[in-house]
């Protein structure tokens, strides 16, 4: 696993246990050489992107309790692929991020000035 560091080189936060999110399944936006999809982005999903997500066919609201996943709701944080929150971003989709949540290898696909215009957590 890559160190846990955000954008700003600072500890990675927790993004959300409720639900339990990340490529590890470890609450945090983690990542490593295998998680290929990068889920480093840790957003706020809004019903607009979630019904985006489900027509790119990803469907992140349906429940699949064979998976313990019991599906997501608007207003749920969760560990975004960054090509995919890119993705959405040029499709005027793009929900909010938390970016002391948000991995630092992110920035290898969205940069940092493209975030700060949609984070949730600036002063």
């Amino acid at each position: 696993m890559e160190e846990s560091i955000n954008v700003f080189g600072e500890p990675l936060e927790t993004c959300s246990e409720q639900p339990l999110t990340g490529f590890f399944r470890d609450g945090c936006c983690n990542t490593s050489d295998q998680d290929v999809g990068s889920h480093t982005v840790c957003v706020s999903v809004t019903r607009e992107f979630l019904e985006f997500s489900r027509f790119r066919g990803n469907d992140l609201s349906t429940p699949r309790p064979e998976f313990g996943f019991a599906g997501l709701k608007p207003g749920d944080r969760w560990c975004l692929c960054a090509a995919r929150w890119l993705e959405a971003h040029e499709q005027g989709m793009a929900p909010k991020v938390y970016l002391k949540r948000t991995h630092r290898r992110a920035l290898e696909i969205v940069p940092l000035k493209l975030l700060k215009g949609f984070a949730a957590d600036l002063n």
